[in-house]
């Protein structure tokens, strides 16, 4: 058993670290205020090879693994959850079931342009009324010679509007079945979007399907294994959201420590207040404990092995520990942590969702509780 990071996720981690401090970090706040996704910081990465960081080569990508993407997810995370989640959607939601189930023609048409950058992804499962429900979905696709027909809407779409790709999910006459949509495809339109109270300068809109001509070619895995590969790219979904938590939770901690150092009460720094090192040294271990859970199932994934309990895992844990490092460290900094000031009020905001999106608190106990009893 070996915890130690290999030289190559280290200085993965130092690049994309110095990246979010100098690219990502100075205007966070302002794009979280104005709601504003920011197009040039994504090329940006993809200049780094971020955007296709666990895809070998010959589909564009750098030929790393999934415990570097989920270092670089953090480490975006840690000064803006917006860009992490950018690009978790992107990889895990997008990218995955193109490389898991895509034949090569997909993969070197759709899985390529995206790993390098030049087209982004996102996926739409969740609608008004099928949430947790994923299987009572109301959008329904139809054959219709060379095509299918797909009528109905999505919401909650994380890269919404801004996104090239579309990894859809309708219910055909075999089943629920999986399809690539193009934004341009004939019928497909964008629609609300979403005003939020975190990750604001990540769109999420509604996407509409009104006769919307899908090419059979476009059909992802088999027609009717909808379900599965949906259920299956949350899997790995989920460790990229864990990542954005651990993330999260660590950027409010550096921001706590460093005020705690500096503030001063009765002469003397905050931090020689025991109730205030105490809570530093349970958030730290918080944290801590949620990262080495969401590596170990990024590391499950890289070598082929069950992953699933590891993720939902991983995820219920850093979700956690995200919504009560920040709120914890907007207790740090009392009034100040409650004003825009300083970042923690929006790490705070930021981490809600991270209890919500990839699959709930409640599903993360739900899928563990049933995995203990096989």
């Amino acid at each position: 058993m070996n915890f130690t990071l290999s030289e190559e996720h280290n200085m993965i981690r130092k690049m994309v670290r110095d990246f979010a401090k100098n690219e990502v970090a100075p205007t966070a706040a302002e794009r979280d205020e104005k709601e504003r996704f920011d197009m040039e910081i994504f090329r940006k990465m993809a200049e780094l090879g971020l955007t296709g960081i666990p895809w070998p080569e010959k589909y564009g990508g750098i030929g790393s693994d999934y415990l570097a993407y989920c270092i670089a997810v953090e480490e975006l995370s840690r000064v803006c959850a917006s860009t992490g989640v950018t690009l978790s959607a992107h990889t895990s939601l997008a990218g995955w079931p193109i490389y898991t189930f895509g034949t090569e023609e997909q993969k070197i048409r759709y899985l390529k342009p995206m790993a390098q950058g030049e087209k982004i992804g996102a996926y739409g499962l969740t609608e008004s009324g099928s949430g947790s429900d994923a299987g009572g979905m109301k959008t329904t696709a139809r054959r219709s010679g060379e095509n299918f027909i797909l009528n109905g809407s999505k919401i909650f779409i994380t890269n919404g509007g801004i996104a090239d790709i579309y990894i859809v999910f309708a219910a055909a006459e075999e089943g629920i079945t999986s399809f690539i949509v193009e934004k341009e495809f004939t019928g497909f339109s964008i629609g609300k979007k979403e005003q939020k109270m975190g990750i604001r300068s990540s769109p999420t809109t509604e996407i509409i399907f009104d006769n919307c001509h899908v090419p059979a070619e476009n059909v992802l895995g088999e027609i009717g294994s909808g379900f599965k590969i949906a259920m299956m790219t949350l899997d790995g979904g989920r460790n990229g959201i864990a990542a954005q938590a651990v993330g999260i939770a660590q950027g409010a901690l550096d921001a706590a420590l460093l005020y705690a150092q500096e503030r001063k009460q009765f002469g003397k720094p905050i931090m020689a207040n025991q109730g205030i090192s105490f809570k530093l040294a349970d958030m730290a271990t918080s944290i801590e404990a949620a990262r080495l859970l969401t590596y170990q199932a990024a590391w499950l994934e890289t070598e082929g092995k069950p992953y699933g309990k590891a993720s939902a895992m991983s995820k219920l844990m850093a979700g956690d520990t995200a919504m009560n490092v920040t709120t914890e460290a907007v207790q740090i900094f009392g009034g100040y942590g409650y004003t825009k000031d300083y970042p923690v009020e929006r790490f705070m905001r930021d981490a809600k969702i991270t209890q919500i999106y990839e699959g709930t608190q409640e599903i993360q106990r739900l899928v563990i509780s049933r995995m203990l009893t096989k």
